[in-house]
């Protein structure tokens, strides 16, 4: 069955992105920058990319939020090189300003109740999973309206003090149960299914 998935890094804080929004602390870490050397051995270690790429063929949908949209946008200088957009699949962008379109992307920019875009979602990604990228209080929106059907974080050994919160929601242990742990390189990737 199709589920809605929250899939990111996270610090051992809990931060997804530094005070300026920005993912830079992720790439600091061996196995954390897609464009990494291989291995001495010529074959990199099994990394939690390697483990997006797997899970990101089980994707039909994507959906995130307007700070995310945009330092993606800049980071990928996506404008001027929009073939680098990632995302083959429908995307949603939440947002409440105008944002400039990655030209020849399958983007809808909405704004108001995620139930709204969860419904086009369900329907674009068929029996394919739904991917909120982020960030957080994106995400708590959907857990809020009780969408949300799996966190899967893998945590790095980094601390950043203050940014943007994983999940900024009191969600206690009786609303998770943890289906999946195990380390990959110099992270913990851990997976919980979402009690609704």
């Amino acid at each position: 069955m199709a589920k809605t998935v929250y899939n990111t890094a996270t610090t051992v804080d809990g931060f997804i992105a530094d005070p300026d929004n920005s993912l830079e602390w992720l790439f600091t870490v061996p196995g954390g920058h897609p464009d990494e050397e291989p291995g001495p051995d010529g074959g990199a270690a099994e990394t939690p990319l390697d483990e997006m790429a797997e899970f990101f063929e089980g994707i039909g949908a994507v959906c995130m939020g307007s700070t995310t949209y945009e330092w993606i946008v800049r980071h990928e200088r996506l404008l001027d090189q929009p073939d680098k957009w990632a995302y083959p699949q429908p995307s949603w962008v939440l947002t409440s300003r105008d944002l400039p379109a990655v030209p020849g992307a399958d983007i809808t920019f909405a704004s108001g109740d995620v139930r709204e875009v969860h419904a086009a979602m369900v329907e674009a990604a068929g029996d394919k999973d739904r991917w909120i990228v982020g960030g957080g209080d994106l995400v708590g929106q959907f857990f809020d309206a009780g969408l949300l059907d799996e966190i899967r974080v893998s945590l790095a050994p980094v601390f950043l003090g203050a940014g943007a919160q994983l999940l900024p929601r009191r969600i206690l242990s009786d609303r998770l149960e943890l289906i999946e742990a195990k380390p990959i390189g110099q992270f913990a990737n851990l997976a919980y299914r979402v009690k609704n």
